[in-house]
């Protein structure tokens, strides 16, 4: 028997650079070289995109997801290459944002 995927999520215009799977709350959550986080279902349905403060400060300061976490009570913590910490809800509100200059792996 061969494994087949059991969703295809959609929505990343370049290449995924993280990702974190919460199965207490069914969400995939992911990010892009180039673009905005996005939180999915299970079944692959494109649920919220999480603008990052990128938007706050122009264009040309796009943000960059390194890593995600989700936790089973619905936050979702982002950290930037630009050292940017971020909290989302899994309803796509930036809760909290928080600047370092440590290196975080």
């Amino acid at each position: 028997d061969f494994a087949s995927p059991r969703a295809v999520l959609t929505g990343h215009d370049y290449e995924i650079t993280c990702a974190a799977i919460c199965a207490e709350l069914g969400l995939v959550i992911s990010g892009s070289k180039e673009g905005p986080c996005l939180i999915h279902s299970m079944n692959g349905e494109l649920l919220r995109t999480l603008e990052g403060p990128e938007r706050l400060q122009g264009p040309e300061s796009c943000l960059r997801p390194k890593l995600i976490q989700a936790s089973r009570e619905g936050h979702c913590v982002i950290y930037y290459e630009n050292g940017l910490f971020c909290v989302f809800s899994v309803n796509g509100r930036l809760q909290a944002m928080m600047e370092t200059d440590d290196k975080i792996r």
